[in-house]
């Protein structure tokens, strides 16, 4: 055993003690909460053809709106998808405003808008490999960047 090994048990039980000395620590000291405010996805679904937003969609959107109050949004990305069912150009039409109908929801909710950053994919890669169509891509995908007041 080396001299330095009985030095770090010494300063170790040190602070231990000191710690003990200062009473019981509170379940404040003791317990930190995760916090809600960092990188998140989500998806928020859209009827087919549809740029409006469902109940379940307007629900998705207020839970995180809830949940994230207390955060500085940094920035929130919306892409906005479509499934191959129409013309290239109508599906990047849907696609642009589904993604800014999900950008108004939150702009309601009071999140700052020179955060967002709106795209659109249309219905590139709608179509798996195989040819089978994705129903899934009737989406946005939004991304948000948060962090602690």
């Amino acid at each position: 055993m080396t001299a330095s090994r009985p030095l770090s048990i010494l300063a170790l039980t040190a602070a231990t003690l000191a710690a003990c000395a200062s009473g019981p620590m509170t379940r404040d000291q003791l317990v930190v909460e995760p916090s809600t405010c960092g990188n998140r996805s989500f998806e928020v679904y859209f009827a087919e053809s549809a740029a409006q937003l469902t109940q379940p969609a307007r629900q998705a959107i207020d839970l995180v709106a809830d949940q994230m109050a207390a955060c500085d949004i940094t920035r929130v990305t919306v892409i906005g998808l479509a499934s191959a069912t129409g013309t290239p150009e109508a599906n990047l039409s849907l696609s642009q405003r589904r993604a800014q109908t999900v950008a108004a929801e939150f702009g309601r909710k009071g999140w700052p808008a020179p955060a967002f950053q709106l795209d659109a994919a249309g219905d590139a890669g709608a179509v798996t490999p195989d040819g089978t169509m994705e129903p899934l891509r009737r989406r946005t995908q939004v991304f948000i960047e948060a962090r602690p007041r």
